[in-house]
């Protein structure tokens, strides 16, 4: 059994991260626990390389780059990584909450769970031999812009990733379309400008029949939802967009009071059990977001209420960060 820690993250996405950084501001000892095998959560297991507008004090940053420089700024402070073990059972032991992994128990006086939306399986397009070539033309997001450089794109779907990715394609690869079933985006009205500014081809009111070629991707066969015209669009690659399948895993078993797949946290991301707070994707409560910038703010709110629940003696608000004295990153 591993050495009891003040507080444990169960997540190590970016706001798992901030939150290692803020509980090491208040002193405490901290664990954090992932079930993938490296840092950066979602943002390095599903898109590494999209660009991310809307963190406060980056005008663009990638999703490698903004997890990495998280842990960087994490690193001031001691904290045990735990990683690629799967939490599966949660529960208080007397005075301690003990997590339960695929691998070994972990006890710990309060915990923070950041697990996202939990584990996720892309959603399909839906067309003929797609399956056929997936690695093989067909991806489900994008792993590496630069293997898409002077290829002819087709990305489908229609929300915020489909829109991004197409104006981030764009200028890199030798042309960019995008296929989406309606006219109408589930993005940014900025971008949805953008979009409609730029020299990415909408193929709008379509949808992708078919995907065509030898070994690899050589086309795709896309057919319009109210005529029901059938076109063939020569391409090399094509990117999917269309989201992806949510599975909360072993959380939903652990006896917290949930809502639509979400833990139920009040105004101190407190949950129903004692000491188990929640912070980011992976909660809810009333004016809910679920953006990074408003995730980090919750995993603050959830830090200083569990060090006032370890020492009610102390303060929530510890004072502002330019008033103490840090450490440097390791």
């Amino acid at each position: 059994m591993s050495a009891v820690k003040d507080i444990c993250f169960v997540g190590a996405g970016p706001v798992g991260l901030f939150g290692v950084f803020y509980a090491g501001l208040r002193g405490m000892s901290v664990r954090c626990i992932d079930s993938l095998p490296s840092l950066g959560g979602q943002l390095e297991a599903l898109y590494p390389e999209k660009p991310i507008y809307d963190m406060p004090g980056f005008p663009v940053i990638g999703a490698r780059e903004l997890w990495q420089q998280m842990a960087e700024q994490a690193s001031r402070f001691e904290c045990e990584y735990v990683l690629g073990e799967e939490c599966l059972k949660i529960e208080r032991a007397g005075a301690v909450i003990r997590i339960e992994t695929n691998r070994g128990a972990y006890d710990s006086r309060s915990v923070v769970i950041c697990a996202g939306l939990g584990a996720f399986t892309p959603t399909k397009i839906g067309a003929e031999r797609e399956a056929d070539f997936v690695g093989k033309g067909v991806s489900y997001g994008v792993q590496s812009v630069e293997e898409l450089r002077g290829r002819r794109v087709v990305v489908v779907g229609g929300g915020d990733s489909a829109v991004d990715w197409a104006l981030a394609l764009e200028g890199v690869a030798e042309s960019v379309s995008l296929v989406h079933r309606r006219d109408a985006f589930r993005a940014h009205e900025h971008s949805v400008a953008k979009l409609r500014g730029s020299s990415v081809h909408l193929r709008l009111f379509q949808i992708v029949e078919k995907i065509e070629g030898a070994k690899r991707v050589e086309r795709v066969v896309v057919k319009h939802t109210q005529s029901g015209e059938l076109e063939r669009v020569d391409c090399d690659a094509v990117v999917a967009c269309v989201g992806y399948k949510m599975d909360l895993g072993p959380i939903k078993s652990w006896g917290l009071a949930m809502e639509r797949n979400r833990i139920v946290v009040n105004e101190k991301m407190e949950s129903s059990m004692e000491g188990v707070y929640a912070a980011g994707d992976v909660c809810t409560h009333p004016g809910k977001l679920e953006l990074i910038a408003t995730g980090v703010g919750e995993v603050c709110v959830a830090v200083n209420f569990a060090k006032v629940y370890l020492d009610p003696d102390s303060k929530a608000f510890p004072g502002h960060s330019s008033d103490m004295k840090l450490p440097e990153p390791k």
